[in-house]
């Protein structure tokens, strides 16, 4: 199919630089002292993140002062822009959870071999949580079994459950593909990690199972991340939705074990791990028994409650019940309840930048002349960091239906390091998406390129990985290490400070040394893909054998 998208090469300029006798916007003064300009702008850009990123905003956790504080912003920085409340006459989507808080004080959890019982400790050695809303949860002496990496997989012929009872047991796996841990570029995605990989699969896959526990070996490589991010995460208050809005079943007790506290199970049940670790990655491979069990009393406080999707739209000229999603998850880790000094998870890149950013794109749009003649949604999702559960709740209650929706272009921790001369695209080839991005890319100079490191499983831990399950072409894109300047070892040191000193923790605050030139290269990017799409007929779609096809060819924008 020709795209009619070309001539929309210009709009990449004028998302950048429009017309300077437009008047800027007035901000609101109950919410922002800044002068917001029309123009995509690093100093708007800024701003917006300094106020979500601040220690006002608590961090931002689901239920509390940090989301009134948040979803308050939001709707007044909406209603400054003149948009439209997208939630048919309301800025917010009630999206309803339950939060557990495991009472880590009175919790034990023990673990018994031939030759000792020991108890590692809740947080430093073991997080562990229930999905079942029990206040109390008793396990005695569960069997547990080492089944690899907990992958059923038929249609790859793998199966690490073939001939093995697990009801009542405790399954034992390892986090990623099998296949990763000795460098296999046959098995599975080679080295791009699969759905299979994530540990949300893992557990699903356990309670589909009848296991009555599972816990997960991490490992820095495997998981993408040091073991502290996993006890940050895991640490505070667990969100989920409730089971009449969530299908996949759930286990009574799901977690982690750190490396040091895997070893010594290993070692006083007779077992080489490394060894297991190994085998686990052949072909044919088969669960193995620890001879040993786990016990664990588990304490937990639970309430209902909701939190919300804060939802805007710009209607279409034309075919307003066609829409292209803008989303960005509002939610972060909230506060550190057992930390000492700085408390607060602020949560700067991770995703302040992402809303900063999808609101810098809604102010361009709603400038710019003409109107798109399909909808423009802007979403701002919660519970992101708690499993994608606001955008699997939209995915489920979408305010214009999947079927309707042309795209969905996603935002979350975006580079903040300068212009680079890639843009990244996680899950490049995905989608015929990336052409249209190719092209707003050359005409900045920039080419496309995959994840630096697609064994971590970026596509999957994203709030466009829900629409991309019903089959609507998601664009997540933002710049990439290859600094225009510096070069890619900068880029490269860059990243990778951040993953170990950053990500997850308290440290992801706001840095007067970001260099917010790239940014405003991805944004304008961005905004100029969704303009292309809202102003014409094109219909993008998975390539041909990709998974997440699921729609026919439309070439005339309709079914």
């Amino acid at each position: 199919m020709r795209s009619t998208l070309l001539p929309a090469l210009a709009v990449l300029v004028s998302a950048a630089a429009f017309a300077a006798d437009t008047p800027p916007v007035a901000a609101a003064p109950a919410t922002h002292h800044h002068g917001f300009g029309p123009e995509i702008s690093g100093e708007d850009f800024r701003a917006h993140v300094e106020v979500l990123a601040s220690d006002a905003f608590a961090g931002r956790a689901p239920g509390g002062v940090g989301e009134t504080k948040t979803v308050e912003y939001l709707i007044a920085q909406l209603t400054r822009l003149g948009l439209k409340p997208g939630n048919a006459g309301s800025w917010t989507q009630d999206v309803p959870m339950t939060e557990t808080k495991a009472d880590e004080a009175r919790s034990r959890l023990t673990l018994t071999t031939a030759k000792q019982t020991f108890a590692p400790a809740l947080g430093p050695d073991v997080v562990i949580g229930t999905r079942s809303g029990q206040a109390a949860l008793q396990i005695d002496a569960s069997e547990l079994v080492f089944v690899g990496y907990g992958v059923n997989a038929p249609e790859l012929g793998w199966n690490d459950y073939e001939g093995l009872d697990v009801k009542g047991k405790t399954v034992v796996m390892l986090i990623n593909d099998p296949g990763f841990h000795v460098g296999s570029t046959t098995l599975f995605g080679g080295k791009r990690m699969t759905y299979y990989g994530r540990w949300t699969y893992k557990f699903e896959e356990a309670a589909r199972q009848g296991a009555k526990a599972a816990l997960i070996i991490h490992d820095d490589a495997g998981a993408a991340y040091p073991w502290d991010v996993v006890q940050n995460s895991w640490g505070g208050p667990q969100f989920d939705l409730p089971p009449s809005e969530d299908p996949e079943p759930r286990l009574p007790a799901q977690g982690w074990i750190n490396a040091a506290t895997a070893n010594t199970l290993f070692a006083d049940a007779g077992l080489d791990f490394e060894a297991l670790r190994t085998a686990a990655n052949e072909v044919g491979f088969r669960a193995v028994p620890l001879k040993a069990t786990m016990s664990l009393s588990l304490y937990s406080s639970s309430r209902s409650a909701s939190s919300q999707n804060v939802i805007a739209v710009l209607p279409g000229s034309k075919y307003p019940d066609e829409a292209i999603v803008y989303i960005a998850h509002w939610d972060h880790l909230g506060r550190n309840f057992s930390g000492v000094g700085d408390r607060i998870f602020n949560g700067a890149v991770d995703n302040a930048t992402g809303v900063a950013g999808v609101l810098e794109i809604a102010e361009a749009f709603v400038v710019q002349q003409p109107a798109p003649e399909r909808s423009i949604v802007f979403l701002f999702v919660t519970l992101e960091e708690s499993g994608l559960l606001g955008s699997k709740y939209y995915a489920a209650h979408p305010v214009i239906p999947l079927a309707q929706t042309v795209a969905v272009i996603n935002l979350d921790a975006m580079s903040v390091i300068g212009p680079t001369k890639e843009l990244v695209v996680i899950g490049l080839g995905n989608s015929t998406l990336d052409d249209i991005a190719r092209g707003f890319a050359a005409a900045q100079g920039r080419t496309l390129v995959e994840e630096s490191e697609p064994q971590n499983g970026y596509f999957f831990r994203s709030d466009h990985f829900n629409f991309a399950k019903a089959g609507v072409p998601a664009l997540y894109a933002k710049g990439g290490v290859d600094h225009a300047e510096k070069g890619r070892e900068y880029g490269l040191a860059w990243s990778r400070d951040y993953t170990a000193h950053r990500y997850h923790k308290v440290g992801d605050n706001i840095d007067p040394v970001w260099d917010l030139r790239g940014v405003v290269q991805d944004l304008s990017l961005l905004y100029a893909v969704g303009h292309a799409l809202g102003s014409s007929r094109e219909w993008p779609n998975y390539v041909e054998g990709n998974a997440f096809r699921t729609r026919e060819d439309r070439s005339d924008g309709r079914d």
